[in-house]
């Protein structure tokens, strides 16, 4: 009546079952976890070019050049549930034509047993600081923030900002040099 198949199917759904259970119970004793940390954010030098935009029509775009320092301290955060953080500097900051652009600037990834304490000193932007216009001429209020995505062994994967951001005003007049 018992077969070996449906004895080893048994076992097989009891060990699933088990496993699923204490996944469950992993996920629960960090799920409510504060994953925020305090993050300093400073700015050294901002730099601003007209360049063609190949995109679309023809047309100048500005491209912004930021050197920044970022510090934070981002061992509370890892526990036994953390795989990685994936780390991102993002600019926001409203146009005449739209009233939220976010750019990523750069980015990092943190691995479990790395180390944690980030200082990071006279840093570019990874990623290009395009607007689709002249939204950067003049601009007096561009917020640079750190933020971070948890990545757990199991569970949701959390949004979380740094608790430190800094405005950035944006010159009114272009670069003419040509190296950064």
């Amino acid at each position: 009546m018992n077969t070996v198949l449906s004895r080893a199917n048994s076992l097989f759904a009891f060990s699933l079952s088990v496993m699923a259970a204490l996944t469950f119970g992993c996920f629960v004793t960090t799920a409510f976890k504060d994953r925020s940390a305090p993050v300093d954010i400073q700015v050294s030098r901002v730099m601003l070019k007209n360049v063609d935009d190949f995109t679309g029509p023809k047309e100048r775009s500005d491209l912004g050049f930021v050197t920044f320092d970022v510090t934070a301290d981002l061992r509370p955060i890892f526990d036994w549930n953390v795989k990685q953080l994936f780390l991102y500097l993002s600019a926001e900051y409203e146009t005449k034509s739209n009233a939220l652009n976010q750019v990523v600037l750069w980015d990092k990834i943190i691995l479990r047993g790395e180390n944690t304490n980030l200082s990071l000193k006279d840093m570019k932007s990874k990623y290009f600081f395009f607007d689709d216009g002249n939204g950067l001429r003049g601009n007096k209020n561009i917020t640079l923030t750190l933020s971070w995505n948890v990545v757990p062994n199991a569970g949701i994967l959390p949004l979380v900002m740094g608790s430190g951001h800094i405005s950035v005003p944006f010159p009114d007049a272009y670069e003419a040099t040509k190296s950064y």
